[in-house]
């Protein structure tokens, strides 16, 4: 622990707050001890205690950080007034996944699960304000598209989930640049801004045709009902009684008299005497 005395307090702050976020990132909050982090700082547990009361305020101050850092990031991406919409999309992308290159091991602890005591410091709670600026943008764009402003908070929420599990995917699978990465996430919320109806629909799952697809195959079962029935019928008729005009009764009673003289024929011979 001889190192103590080298750093600021200040620089000792800065050190601990570096590595707290290096380990929640990679374990979790519930996984890191206060001895783990002064272990790794190098220092005794008294002095994380110190600075920050414990790993829970250790870990409110990094999340306070990286919370203000992304909100700005975010913020500055949507509030040009005179940009064109698709270029807010574009450069709120490129921003967040700016920010997920640059802030790696804040990424991931803001996107973990925080302390069952500090919910109001989720990351939930900036996607939230986030998504206020994103209802304003979406709302005056419904509006020139003559689209009801009613869906805009719904279209808010899926443009923030959809960019945001998409970094989270992409913090650990960079197969992609940023800029094609970004470019694939314009691709579908664009487009799909852009040919939007005013009163979507389901096309093969609303009530409608579901109710349609079950009267067609009710249909379906009746009438295989009916030609199972009608071939049991056919398959259990009786047969035709006999008619004795019928030919091949006439050969029966033809076959009894060549079976007579033969009978003839066994007799013995009497004698005339």
């Amino acid at each position: 622990m001889a190192n103590t005395s080298r750093m600021t307090s200040y620089q000792r702050r800065e050190q601990l707050i570096e590595i707290g976020r290096s380990l929640f990132a990679a374990e979790g909050f519930e996984a890191v001890s206060v001895e783990e982090i002064a272990a790794t700082a190098k220092v005794s547990k008294p002095i994380v205690y110190e600075h920050f009361g414990g790993k829970e305020g250790l870990y409110a101050v990094i999340v306070d950080r990286e919370m203000r850092t992304l909100t700005d990031t975010l913020i500055n991406a949507l509030s040009d007034p005179n940009a064109h919409p698709r270029q807010i999309v574009e450069r709120t992308a490129l921003a967040l996944l700016t920010y997920v290159e640059e802030n790696a091991d804040g990424f991931r602890v803001l996107t973990r699960d925080s302390p069952k005591t500090d919910p109001s410091s989720s990351f939930n709670s900036l996607l939230g304000d986030i998504s206020v600026r994103v209802e304003d943008i979406l709302t005056e764009s419904f509006k020139r598209q003559h689209l009801p402003a009613k869906g805009v908070p719904y279209y808010a929420q899926m443009l923030i989930g959809m960019t945001v599990y998409t970094c989270q995917y992409w913090a650990d699978q960079r197969k992609l640049s940023k800029e094609q990465l970004a470019a694939h996430i314009v691709n579908l919320a664009w487009y799909g801004l852009s040919r939007m109806e005013a009163k979507p629909e389901l096309r093969y799952e609303n009530e409608k045709t579901v109710r349609a697809a079950e009267k067609q195959a009710a249909k379906k079962a009746k009438e295989n009902a009916k030609r199972e029935r009608k071939a049991a019928k056919s398959q259990s008729a009786p047969s035709q009684p006999d008619n004795p005009d019928n030919p091949d009764n006439r050969d029966n009673d033809e076959t009894d008299e060549p079976a007579q003289s033969q009978e003839q024929q066994q007799q013995p011979n009497v004698d005339e005497n």
